[in-house]
């Protein structure tokens, strides 16, 4: 499923950690602060808990969003949005 990771990060190594955490889960890098790819329950779940290890909860914002390819194409992306077909199953497997 399309997972979409947004977050507010007051601290640099925290930051830099969930950077690096959705990069290796496969995710692809929207803007600054958010990441958007396919994770499965069990691929979410594990990013969902390395995030919460290091993030402040007094302090730090982090949202997980998941839908689906219909609910995506719903969307409205304006400017310079992503390209669609890096979030694709079939892009995420020519990585791995």
């Amino acid at each position: 499923m399309i997972t979409w990771v947004l977050y507010d990060i007051k601290n640099n190594s925290a930051r830099s950690y969930v950077s690096k955490a959705c990069k290796h889960a496969g995710l692809y890098r929207v803007q600054y602060s958010c990441f958007l790819g396919t994770l499965n329950a069990n691929e979410k779940d594990s990013l969902e808990l390395q995030i919460n290890k290091v993030i402040n909860e007094e302090t730090d914002k982090v949202y997980l969003f998941r839908m689906n390819k219909e609910q995506l194409k719903e969307c409205s992306m304006l400017g310079q949005a992503f390209d669609e077909k890096l979030v694709t199953d079939e892009v995420k497997a020519l990585f791995f």
